[in-house]
């Protein structure tokens, strides 16, 4: 389960520490060292998950939480604090934290919240399939490369859709063939690498890493 997570912590080390784990676990991290830039983060890159310390330079995470939450954002915040009286609990929730956590923690904790929260928001909408920074809306047919809106064929769609909902798993090409294109299939069999060529074109027009790998002999994966 990849997810794009912001973290908005300014302890520099265990920032830096947090990012290590999290890319450890296949997740695209942002990280931002202040109030005003973390809040300026999560209105513009959207992430999956917010992890955000309370104490911040600038402006507080609780009044992030505040001011997210005041504009309907509903991403999973995490909070990180210090401050582990009831009442500093329930202050955290009440502005909008989903959980918190207190410091020090054990990585292994926070890991695992990380996941139920991502687990639980992706039951919640089984309509948005996401991969790095890569979203990808069944509903509204919509496809987002960060904050860039990507114009797909409905054929495109059809294909980036099947590979994202078998993340990192190799699909060959028979089997992409059947699922997307539908077992009467009888047009040229390259056309696999045709849209392939067209979706890679679409997904890294501005210079992106590549998410579409070739697996020679056999067919394609998506991963970084």
């Amino acid at each position: 389960m990849s997810a794009h997570i912001l973290v908005v912590e300014d302890e520099i080390q265990l920032a830096k520490f947090i990012e290590l784990e999290l890319k450890y676990e296949g997740h695209q991290i942002t990280v931002a060292h202040d109030g005003m830039a973390g809040i300026a983060a999560a209105r513009e890159l959207h992430p999956d998950l917010l992890i955000l310390d309370w104490m911040l330079p600038g402006i507080s995470g609780i009044e992030i939480c505040r001011r997210l939450r005041a504009t309907g954002d509903k991403v999973p915040i995490i909070l990180l604090t210090a401050k582990d009286e009831v009442g500093d609990r329930v202050t955290g929730l009440d502005a909008g934290a989903d959980d918190y956590v207190v410091k020090p923690f054990s990585v292994e904790e926070l890991l695992a919240r990380v996941r139920a929260h991502l687990r639980r928001t992706q039951e919640i909408n089984p309509d948005i399939l996401t991969f790095t920074d890569l979203h990808l809306n069944r509903s509204t047919r919509e496809v987002y490369r960060g904050q860039r809106l990507i114009e797909l064929t409905a054929t495109e769609f059809d294909l980036l859709e099947y590979l994202l909902a078998h993340p990192r798993q190799v699909l060959p090409r028979d089997r992409i063939l059947e699922q997307v294109w539908g077992y009467d299939f009888m047009g040229d069999s390259n056309i696999i690498e045709v849209y392939i060529r067209y979706l890679r074109l679409k997904l890294e027009a501005n210079n992106e890493s590549r998410l579409i790998q070739t697996v020679r002999g056999v067919g394609y994966v998506l991963r970084e």
